[in-house]
């Protein structure tokens, strides 16, 4: 696969290996490319660059050290840059087969003629039900936030962090549900529980969930560091770099959006990973976020390095 083949994969998805996570096949064949023409392959040169920097922090594993996913089988190369043929598809159903089973199920009548049973369109939910579905999904979203604010405090605490940027799956794109999900990360963590839930409210933190329609972006500064940081000011960089939308915000907590538009080649999931980047660099260039070798720390960010 070359430069522009992969170019052309990676505008559709954000990994080589699966959609996912960064796994191994993207590390190897990260390290077979040398040097991009970003602007020639754009979006190599993200995936690339974004790659390049998992691989020094993680080599063989995720940040809890779970073995890294493998990844999909590639095509095997052959000399010159060819992939070698791909192994002939099973033969096709034989035409009787086929009428057979494209053949509608009949039910005898009462006058005994056979008639077609003809399948029922799926009934539209009705408003309750929509709500009651919307109620269970909020459940989810709490949870899910509740536990990843446990995480990032632990990881943030081990690192020296005062950020964090990272994903989460449970909203949906749905910016309603992300922001009930970082005020559960936020939530005063109590030490009597269980199982603990949220605790990260000292640390600021910018968080995507994509969606089919878009991608929903929040991001939130703790009062005693917004002296440093204003969190509409770093929505608004992050957003303008994406053609994104700011929806409304102060100092302390901003919301906002990236809304899929298919004719310019902007879709959620692949924005999502750029993003993250975006939101750290903004950080490191006010001083707030250490480079990569600034300290031998492993620093934790994206949710393919901070899975669910």
């Amino acid at each position: 696969m070359d430069l522009a083949q992969l170019n052309q994969l990676l505008e559709k998805q954000s990994y080589v290996g699966n959609e996912a996570g960064a796994t191994l096949e993207d590390y190897a064949k990260a390290a077979e490319i040398k040097s991009v023409d970003a602007a020639k392959f754009p979006h190599v040169a993200r995936w690339h660059a974004h790659i390049t920097y998992v691989a020094q922090r993680f080599p063989t594993t995720d940040w809890r050290g779970n073995p890294l996913a493998k990844g999909n089988a590639a095509p095997a190369q052959a000399k010159g840059g060819k992939a070698s043929p791909k192994a002939s598809p099973k033969a096709a159903p034989k035409a009787e087969e086929k009428k057979k089973e494209a053949k509608p199920k009949q039910e005898p009548k009462k006058g005994g003629k056979a008639e077609e049973k003809k399948d029922a369109a799926p009934a539209e939910k009705t408003p309750a039900q929509l709500a009651e579905d919307r109620k269970k999904q909020l459940k989810k979203v709490i949870k899910e936030g509740g536990k990843r604010g446990v995480e990032i405090e632990g990881a943030a605490d081990m690192g020296g962090l005062q950020y964090f940027c990272t994903s989460m799956d449970e909203p949906g794109g749905d910016l309603e549900f992300l922001e009930e999900s970082m005020t559960a990360m936020n939530a005063k963590s109590d030490p009597t529980e269980e199982e603990r839930k949220g605790g990260s409210g000292k640390i600021g933190k910018m968080i995507f969930s994509a969606g089919n329609d878009q991608l929903a972006v929040i991001a939130y500064v703790p009062e005693d560091m917004q002296k440093e940081n204003d969190a509409s000011a770093w929505l608004k960089h992050v957003l303008g770099m994406f053609g994104g939308e700011f929806v409304k915000g102060d100092k302390g907590l901003a919301r906002g959006k990236v809304v899929t538009d298919s004719n310019k080649g902007v879709f959620p999931l692949k924005v999502k990973e750029p993003g993250i980047m975006e939101a750290i660099s903004y950080l490191k260039k006010k001083g707030l976020f250490p480079d990569k070798d600034d300290s031998d720390d492993d620093y934790v960010f994206g949710d393919d390095d901070f899975p669910s």
